[in-house]
């Protein structure tokens, strides 16, 4: 390798270093607003994507920026995991490291609430409950129905002992989650059968207690406001874990929205 090779590979490799650098500074500081702006008590995940990082901050535009927030207080359930991912983010009043009261005018988000099996078992009365997608979109190689990879919300899979039905076996149930009030802020599990066979419990009720193992896996969650405001738009499952999502397109937010309760 010729020594002018050697000096352009050096400047390539000290650019690349420095951008990096940029980012990382860039992503905490980011971190540490949507911290303390949102009233988390720690700091969340951040990820500005898209390489060079450099361009983007002296253009005053991020290309995408995800935030994850896991083990938030959350009201009826303890904690729920909360994500947002906003695509063309405007920094013209902001500037590239983020200040937390500026407004950021975005060109599409996705917001999202987690909430996790042993939480949501805990909220209605089924300490075993395991969720999982519906039976027909488990085998699916684009692992759900939403670009995410959330589920349907028709027919997932809950499986837990009823203990309040009388029974002190594992139950499959196959379950609905619809959003309901004046506000779309409650998420509405309605159970509708026993399942039975492969991926299931594969436990048989009695007659006699059907109808009671099937009010054991419904219920009614409130107050369930996605990051930023964002309406809900779908339901469903991801790996063991509800979510509700929420896509739009054309919000301008600031950084305290992220957290609504």
């Amino acid at each position: 390798m010729t020594r002018s090779a050697v000096a352009v590979l050096t400047v390539v490799l000290a650019a690349i270093a420095v951008d990096f650098g940029a980012a990382i500074l860039a992503e905490y500081r980011l971190s540490r607003a949507v911290r303390n702006a949102a009233h988390l008590q720690w700091d969340p995940s951040v990820a500005i994507l898209g390489f060079p990082f450099s361009p983007q901050a002296m253009r005053h535009h991020y290309d995408e920026v995800e935030i994850k927030a896991n083990d938030v207080e959350h009201r009826h359930v303890g904690r729920a995991s909360l994500e947002a991912t906003m695509h063309s983010v405007g920094l013209t009043d902001a500037s590239w490291l983020v200040r937390p009261e500026a407004p950021l005018p975005i060109g599409k988000i996705e917001s999202r609430i987690i909430i996790d099996s042993a939480h949501l078992g805990a909220f209605m009365g089924l300490k075993d409950l395991m969720v999982e997608a519906p039976t027909r979109e488990s085998n699916d190689a684009t692992g759900g129905t939403t670009e995410s990879g959330i589920s349907g919300s028709q027919g997932l899979v809950f499986t837990a002992t009823p203990k309040s039905a009388g029974l002190e076996e594992r139950v499959s149930v196959s379950v609905d989650l619809s959003i309901e009030g004046p506000e779309r802020t409650t998420l509405v599990f309605t159970p509708t059968e026993v399942l039975t066979g492969p991926g299931t419990a594969d436990q048989e009720v009695p007659e006699e207690n059907r109808d009671a193992v099937l009010a054991a896996f419904a219920a009614r969650l409130p107050d369930q406001r996605l990051p930023f405001g964002v309406a809900p738009t779908s339901q469903g499952a991801r790996g063991s874990d509800v979510i509700i999502e929420g896509i739009t397109e054309g919000l301008t937010i600031t950084l305290a929205e992220f957290t609504q309760s």
